[in-house]
């Protein structure tokens, strides 16, 4: 049994659907390729960066708890 014929979303190139094809499923083999990034080299964050990064979680987490278990009065 053939594998079925799909057309890229990206291309509009047909390609073979087969099982164990990387990446999405409506897309061919040459447009499912990851991109090549460049890695970022990530930098450790100062005590005051890290302050601001945990005040900014905390606002964020208490408005998601206020918005979900406010009481509807």
């Amino acid at each position: 049994m053939p594998f079925p014929l799909k057309t890229c979303v990206i291309c509009s190139e047909e390609f073979e659907l087969k099982p164990d094809k990387p990446g999405f499923a409506n897309r061919c083999p040459s447009c499912s390729e990851p991109e090549s990034v460049d890695p970022v080299t990530k930098r450790p964050l100062d005590p005051e960066e890290r302050k601001i990064d945990s005040e900014a979680n905390e606002a964020r987490r208490r408005a998601m708890r206020d918005l979900l278990y406010r009481k509807d009065s």
